[in-house]
């Protein structure tokens, strides 16, 4: 049954549905799975992140429809060390006016789109952090960039459904 459940859930994630994330990180225990085990349950991660303790984070981002980002540490060893949802106000406050978009994708991983503002000679990130109800529109936090790609700037905006 077990095995069924986590098949169907590499399903829907295939999909772009990450509704079997809470079933797939609840059952990865940081010290004790195995990076076989986040593969089997996550799939292959988006992107590599290579640390300087010869450990690699995966980032496994959710966006542009879903309102998280899993980054998952695994060891020299290959055992599971962190698993982390960075798509929260901890990670917002970590951006820093003048970090790279590699720094920034690096804190919260890939954005849900980018825009290029000519008026303004910025470019904005975006991440949907809140996914709304019919009774809530969605909510976005926003990184902006000058055109030396730093970082001038963050903020919040609610995008109304049509």
């Amino acid at each position: 049954m077990k095995r069924l459940l986590s098949m169907l859930c590499a399903l829907l994630a295939a999909i772009g549905l990450p509704a079997c994330d809470y079933v797939n990180v609840r059952d990865l225990q940081p010290g004790v799975s195995t990076s076989t085990e986040v593969r089997d349950r996550f799939g292959p991660p988006q992107h590599e992140w290579p640390n300087d303790d010869g450990s690699v984070t995966w980032e496994y981002s959710r966006q542009p429809e879903g309102a998280e980002c899993y980054m998952i540490t695994i060891g020299t060893d290959n055992i599971l060390r962190t698993l982390d949802q960075v798509i929260n106000e901890q990670s917002f406050a970590r951006v820093e006016r003048g970090m790279t978009g590699k720094e920034v994708s690096r804190l919260l991983g890939k954005p849900a789109s980018s825009q290029y503002f000519d008026l303004k000679k910025e470019t904005v990130w975006d991440w949907l952090i809140e996914r709304g109800t019919t009774l809530q529109d969605p909510t976005y936090f926003t990184v902006s960039f000058n055109t030396e790609g730093r970082v001038v700037g963050t903020g919040r905006y609610t995008k109304p459904r049509p």
